[in-house]
């Protein structure tokens, strides 16, 4: 049988500690927004902990959805990553059988993406766990300031 701490300890891990003074991060835009995506990211991993799919793989197939036969550079373009990682991804989908590759009919070096079977009926059950986990934080903001944050945070990447 283990020994138990000494009662000292347990109030030391158990007692809560002030917040630290963020300082001049508390101006910063950029750390605003970071601590905006860490608190949806975090409600999002647990809203589709039973599914095993990350934003970026749903990103992908929502995408393959709504553009059949898109080619991974395509893709990869749109979420502004690499091809590397976005082979991975793809690669990752097509391991679960949600998403897969054809030859393109135009040009035989192109690979065109389609959702699979499996890869539409997983999809249809995200999308039901996603609306829940975006009505979450859409609910803290009046129907005006969410079209305003959509569009102020629309201007900051779309400025490129």
């Amino acid at each position: 049988m283990a020994a138990k701490p000494p009662q000292d300890e347990v109030e030391a891990e158990t007692s809560v500690t002030p917040p630290l003074d963020v300082g001049r991060l508390g101006d910063l835009l950029g750390f605003h927004l970071r601590m905006a995506h860490v608190a949806i990211y975090r409600d999002f991993a647990e809203t589709m902990e039973d599914l095993g799919l990350t934003q970026k793989q749903l990103a992908v197939m929502e995408l393959v959805a709504g553009n059949p036969g898109a080619s991974q550079i395509d893709l990869a373009n749109t979420l502004g990553t690499d091809r590397a990682t976005m082979m991975a991804l793809v690669n990752r989908l097509a391991a679960r059988d949600f998403i897969e590759r054809r030859p393109s009919a135009a040009d035989r070096r192109r690979q065109e993406l389609h959702l699979t079977k499996a890869g539409q009926a997983m999809l249809i059950r995200a999308r039901k766990l996603i609306d829940t986990h975006e009505q979450r934080f859409i609910d803290l903001f009046s129907r005006d300031e969410m079209e305003a944050l959509l569009a102020a945070l629309k201007r900051i990447y779309k400025r490129n």
